[in-house]
């Protein structure tokens, strides 16, 4: 029997994936500046960074949980994509996860890097079913995973401390093989 693949090894691994603007290739210790930058930007930092901006920081190089990949729009880093997989065969499913600079914002990045990890992860991964979990106030991001065809599943209240300290309502939202858009 082989022995299973590592979260670090399949990220090194990562095959690149591109779009028509978008294009998805593995996290590198290069990109810090450029995601320490666009994590310090108040509408990125909102839902991304809880405490630290450095903690957050290193969390995405150091934390093993997922498979992180690096968001390129004409050759600049816009943001980053991630997901994880559930891999007991009753329940498997993968998990999505994403923040674009705000200068990407509005112009259908998100939803194309959606696409092509779904694709990914339904194609080549095997999985029949999608998840992703948006603050219920994060209405931009909502209405892009609608383009994509996630839907609402249902609210989980008091689902995660905000930088305020405060805990916040999250949307689980899902997406099942054949339901891209």
């Amino acid at each position: 029997m082989a022995a299973p693949v590592t979260i670090a090894a399949m990220t090194a691994t990562f095959p690149v994936l591109q779009g028509a603007r978008v294009r998805l290739r593995p996290i590198g210790t290069a990109d810090r500046a450029a995601f320490h930058r666009i994590l310090a930007e108040p509408e990125v930092a909102r839902w991304w960074v809880h405490g630290d901006l450095a903690a957050t920081l290193a969390e995405l190089f150091d934390d093993q949980d997922e498979v992180r990949l690096t968001i390129e729009v004409d050759g600049e880093i816009a943001g980053l994509i991630q997901f994880s997989e559930e891999e007991t065969p009753d329940y498997r499913h993968a998990g999505i996860d994403l923040f674009l600079g705000g200068q990407f914002h509005g112009r259908g990045l998100g939803p194309e890097a959606i696409r092509l990890v779904a694709g990914h992860l339904f194609e080549v991964r095997g999985h029949h079913r999608l998840i992703i979990d948006p603050a219920v106030a994060n209405v931009r991001a909502i209405r892009a995973y609608e383009k994509v065809g996630f839907r609402s599943v249902g609210v989980m209240r008091a689902y995660e401390r905000g930088a305020d300290g405060s805990w916040h309502d999250g949307l689980l939202m899902d997406l099942l093989v054949g339901e891209v858009r």
